[in-house]
């Protein structure tokens, strides 16, 4: 038996809009075309999979390196009664990437910023704001995986 043929649309137009989103003043009219479904049936559709949390970020990826900034993988130790200060942390624009983890450094975040002095000064400000103490480990070489999801 077939899948429901708007099923199968909407599952191509997720494969196709991780890495083909069209750059356009109208993107979604561009992709109902595409798909032949309305905009409104394709935003309606993203709205619920990013409210049941099955899409966490929908926006654009900028190159960091091209811009010249500069990205740092750093490590703590919370407590555990003060977990609440990851969440915090987490929000920061800066912020990129946050992960608690069983290990006695249990909260790996990245941070990006437009110099070396501007991360050291997003350091300083975190360890003396939460009575942390943050292991910088600054990118010497870019690593980028190219996160594309088949559905």
């Amino acid at each position: 038996m077939s899948e429901n043929p708007k099923k199968e649309k909407f599952k191509k137009l997720l494969n196709y809009i991780q890495d083909n989103f069209p750059l356009h003043p109208r993107p979604f009219q561009v992709l109902s075309k595409k798909f032949k479904l309305s905009e409104k049936e394709i935003i309606d559709y993203l709205k619920q999979l990013k409210e049941k949390n099955i899409i966490r970020h929908f926006g654009a990826t900028i190159n960091s390196h091209k811009l010249k900034y500069t990205t740092c993988l750093c490590a703590t130790s919370i407590p555990e009664n003060k977990i609440d200060i990851a969440y915090k942390i987490a929000e920061l624009p800066e912020i990129t990437h946050a992960y608690l983890r069983e290990h006695k450094l249990n909260f790996w975040f990245t941070i990006i910023s437009k110099s070396e002095e501007d991360l050291l000064n997003i350091i300083q400000s975190l360890e003396k704001t939460y009575s942390l103490k943050i292991k910088a480990f600054p990118a010497t070489k870019k690593f980028k995986v190219k996160a594309v999801f088949e559905l």
